[in-house]
């Protein structure tokens, strides 16, 4: 199956916007949808992609250039955009196409991804109705049993097993966009989520077409390609999404529901009741008694992907914040773990995405988990940089604690403290001061001063912060200024 198929089929009404004839004619290995930034490891060669365009800003050139470098990297065949989202595909992605000779085709709002896709699946496995020998669908009695499953409430994991059991012994997988292990068949081996983040491209992976953030998006996965036809994954791919869409959404919308209240009792302007908080924390399912953690992030849909991966960890959370339960007979380093995963989640946002996460410290029972929460959101202000995930227990230094203030709040103390030394000699010499332990020859030595000059400078600080070098708290304070820049 080769891109120039595509362009003759008049069902889909397709348009070349860019490519050479020879960059036609290579050979589709499969298609993938994405409106991902970067989606280059979610990429393999030979693969057609799909974008609705949705991360596309007007007159963004570096970002197309990003886009389709990606894709370029990853082997492509070629981009086929969506022209619903903005009307047209930007003349900048073509252009990006062009540099990067990676064939671009329009796709008109009224022509679906899934016919696209059906399409090159259609024509690269051949008329189905001519080879009955192989089961390219699922048969009757499957999806019958599928649908009563559905309606009883049957989970992913039985889902799976049962539409891949006809099949026979055959590794097959339901995937997060993080690399989180939904389901997987009896037969298929447990995969870290780093590696399950990026499945090997020698298989084959079905997105399932349910809403969903950018952190938590299900892919069918099957290593060995000729293990199941494409036309079974598509099958299995809708039921899942019905399960998404159903059953699924329900659930975790009453979760969020109660995660929600639970962190809204917390963080109201007194403290709870312990009835009512009690009450809460078994309407959210954790535990009585503790002990417990609060974690806050930027973003509730990737904090709660990340909590998804801690096995055997309860845990609730709200828009922005969490309340997981921590067995005291467990060993889980819960803030290492989180540290561990945040990557991955960083990847599924992409570059952009300001991804970050605060852990208070362990509350022994209910009645701390409001000053767990108010540590959890002091450790999320500290995290930055390459920092991204911070607990309240990591900040042991001076610098550490100043890092959890707030910016404009460093800002004034910074300029307030220091702001009549201004940013020359004076600030200087206090800064080598300091850091030598106020010592007046190692600060002359570091400097190449006399010993007078440094005195006579020090005094003229002393004068314009108000501050005396001699007192502690006061040194203190210049320190701390220094650190606030």
């Amino acid at each position: 199956m080769h891109v120039r198929d595509l362009l003759q089929s008049d069902t889909l009404g397709l348009t070349l916007l860019w490519g050479e004839e020879a960059l036609l004619g290579q050979e589709i290995s499969g298609v993938t949808a994405t409106d991902l930034e970067d989606p280059g490891r979610f990429l393999g060669p030979g693969e057609l992609v799909l974008s609705g365009l949705v991360w596309w800003a007007d007159g963004d050139l570096g970002k197309a250039d990003r886009f389709v470098s990606a894709l370029a990297g990853a082997g492509a065949t070629a981009l086929l955009a969506g022209e619903e989202t903005h009307g047209r595909v930007p003349q900048e992605l073509v252009a990006a196409c062009r540099a990067h000779r990676v064939p671009i085709v329009a796709v008109p709002g009224r022509t679906s991804f899934r016919a696209v896709t059906e399409a090159v699946y259609l024509r690269q496995w051949g008329d189905l109705s001519r080879r009955p020998a192989r089961p390219f669908a699922l048969p009757e009695n499957v999806r019958g049993e599928l649908s009563r499953l559905l309606e009883g409430g049957a989970e992913p994991a039985e889902l799976l097993d049962r539409a891949c059991a006809h099949l026979g012994k055959v590794d097959c997988y339901l995937l997060s966009a993080s690399g989180r292990t939904v389901a997987r068949t009896p037969s298929a081996p447990a995969i870290p989520a780093q590696r399950a983040a990026a499945p090997a491209r020698g298989g084959l992976s079905l997105r399932v077409e349910a809403d969903s953030s950018p952190y938590d998006a299900w892919q069918l996965h099957v290593p060995d390609a000729d293990a199941a036809p494409p036309r079974v994954l598509h099958e299995i791919a809708e039921v899942l999404a019905q399960y998404r869409e159903g059953r699924e959404r329900r659930t975790t919308a009453a979760a969020r529901a109660a995660g929600q209240a639970l962190v809204g009792l917390l963080a109201g302007p007194a403290e709870p009741d312990p009835g009512a908080l009690e009450e809460a924390l078994a309407a959210a399912g954790l535990p009585p008694g503790g002990p417990y953690r609060v974690l806050a992030a930027t973003s509730g849909p990737a904090l709660a992907e990340a909590l998804g991966h801690l096995e055997g960890v309860p845990w609730a959370a709200g828009e922005s914040a969490a309340v997981l339960y921590e067995d005291p007979r467990g060993h889980v380093d819960v803030a290492a773990e989180l540290r561990g995963l945040w990557p991955l989640l960083q990847a599924c946002g992409g570059p952009e995405a300001d991804l970050r996460l605060g852990a208070g410290a362990p509350a022994a029972g209910p009645e701390g988990l409001r000053a767990s929460l108010s540590q959890a959101r002091f450790a999320l202000t500290a995290a930055e940089g390459e920092l991204r995930v911070r607990a309240v227990e990591q900040l042991d230094t001076l610098a550490e604690l100043l890092s959890g203030v707030p910016g404009e709040v460093r800002s004034v103390f910074g300029a307030r403290t220091l702001g009549a030394l201004g940013d020359g000699m004076l600030r200087e010499t206090l800064e080598v001061f300091l850091a030598n332990n106020c010592s007046w020859a190692r600060t002359a030595e570091a400097l190449h001063l006399h010993v007078n000059t440094v005195h006579y400078r020090m005094e003229r600080v002393q004068v314009l912060t108000g501050r005396d070098l001699s007192r502690l708290d006061h040194k203190l304070d210049l320190y701390a200024a220094l650190l606030c820049r």
